[in-house]
């Protein structure tokens, strides 16, 4: 080759390298949702995108081996022309710069250029890197045949590292990270995060347990059951005879009113028992994407969640599956119970009923809820006792101070953020007695 025509030569391969290797890193940022909707929208560019990511390894194999034959066939030009030029000596020379050229125009530079706007560069590179993919498709493959060769042998499964996330854990992080940067507040993030979590709770995580529940005597005069449905802030109420365990069934607000009506407004006439419907029992157990679809199909907005034993422990509505993904759901029935109180020194009082999922939305915290649903049972599961009134106990990174209890129930408590001054996790509980 002419000594003059090397350099356009060394300059169109240094260009044919920073596409490959500018293709190659807007392949792997980009997204592969984002390109499902574009492909949707009619964009034929995407659609080869898509085509192109949907086999990674075939992909990256050919981006690999055009771009090292570029290179090295720009380094053997370099090699020749500097010889030619300087003797030996131009064997360093080429290193340097072609070292310089390939790092900072073939390398860094086409990279940082496609990491800004990774979809619109691989939708640009897209038809060229389709025609080289099926070109060296054939020596991929036998380079990846080779490749799975040699790590069987030393023992390498190529496909044990392929899905370590679930889809949920890989929308969650997504979540997170927008979060993290702004682009996410953190209602929606509560919000795309409760729905994802209705797979992982069950119902005994959201059900309203039985000390908590309202319900009315059977035995009861009808016109003082009437009265207390009506006084009573929810649209259905469970009946019970017997013992408050013993369900019978669930009196729903409007029915009682249509009976009202058609005796004449006596209270004393209404039958109760053909007002109330067959009570409807669910595992607790059950998970909460399940319950919901059975509420769903039913038709129906209450259930009574019972344990193994067949033991009526709370109840369940639609509201608070819903609850669980748009937050706290009220309305102009509903009575205010402030369970959470902020603290001007930083610390919250909260009532021991209160769900850990509740105050973790509220104070944006992230105390665990895999062992107790509610603040109270926490403390008690860490403490290993029923504490004391004026105990305290660190762990999870917080201070729980005991406000008030009532016989075996922890009702108030002071949860204190701990300001970390090591990286050592807290693990043992700290006991404090005032």
């Amino acid at each position: 080759m002419t000594l003059w025509l090397i350099p356009l030569a060394i300059i169109l391969l240094v260009a044919v390298s920073a596409f490959f290797s500018g293709s190659e890193t807007a392949l792997t940022a980009t997204s592969k949702a984002r390109i499902m909707q574009l492909e949707k929208t009619g964009d034929r560019r995407a659609g080869i995108v898509a085509r192109l990511i949907a086999d990674r390894e075939k992909l990256i194999g050919a981006i690999l081996l055009g771009n090292n034959v570029v290179n090295i066939l720009a380094s053997a030009l370099a090699t020749s022309a500097f010889l030619a030029l300087f003797g030996q000596t131009g064997v360093v020379y080429a290193t340097l710069v072609m070292t310089l050229l390939v790092l900072v125009f073939g390398e860094i530079l086409p990279k940082t250029l496609a990491i800004g706007s990774p979809d619109r560069v691989s939708r640009a590179a897209a038809p060229v890197l389709s025609v080289v993919v099926a070109i060296f498709s054939p020596i991929v493959g036998a380079v990846q045949v080779l490749i799975r060769g040699i790590l069987h042998l030393v023992g390498w499964n190529a496909a044990d590292g392929k899905a370590i996330l679930t889809a949920t854990d890989e929308i969650r992080g997504q979540v997170d990270l927008l979060h993290a940067e702004g682009s996410v507040v953190k209602a929606e993030r509560d919000r795309l995060g409760g729905l994802l979590d209705l797979s992982q709770l069950d119902v005994a995580d959201v059900m309203v347990h039985r000390t908590d529940m309202h319900t009315v005597n059977a035995a009861e005069p009808p016109d003082k059951i009437v009265d207390d449905i009506l006084a009573s802030p929810y649209t259905r109420v469970p009946i019970w005879e017997n013992e408050p365990e013993n369900i019978v069934g669930v009196v729903h607000a409007k029915d009682l009113l249509r009976i009202l009506k058609t005796s004449g407004g006596d209270a004393s006439n209404v039958d109760i028992g053909a007002v109330a419907k067959r009570p409807w029992f669910v595992p607790d157990a059950t998970a909460l994407n399940d319950q919901l679809n059975a509420f769903l199909k039913r038709k129906a907005h209450f259930a009574l969640v019972v344990d193994e034993y067949g033991e009526v422990q709370g109840l369940v509505t639609l509201e608070d599956i819903l609850e669980e993904i748009v937050g706290e759901i009220a309305d102009e029935h509903d009575i205010e119970v402030q369970g959470v109180r902020p603290q001007p020194d930083g610390s919250v009082n909260a009532d021991g009923s209160v769900p850990i999922r509740d105050l973790n939305r509220a104070m944006d915290w992230d105390l665990p809820d895999e062992a107790a649903t509610t603040i109270a049972g926490l403390v008690i599961h860490e403490a290993r006792i029923i504490p004391e009134p004026g105990q305290a106990f660190t762990f999870h990174g917080f201070r729980f101070q005991v406000l008030r209890r009532s016989r075996n129930r922890l009702t108030s408590l002071r949860i204190t953020p701990l300001r970390r001054t090591s990286h050592a996790p807290i693990s043992a509980p700290i006991v404090s007695v005032r």
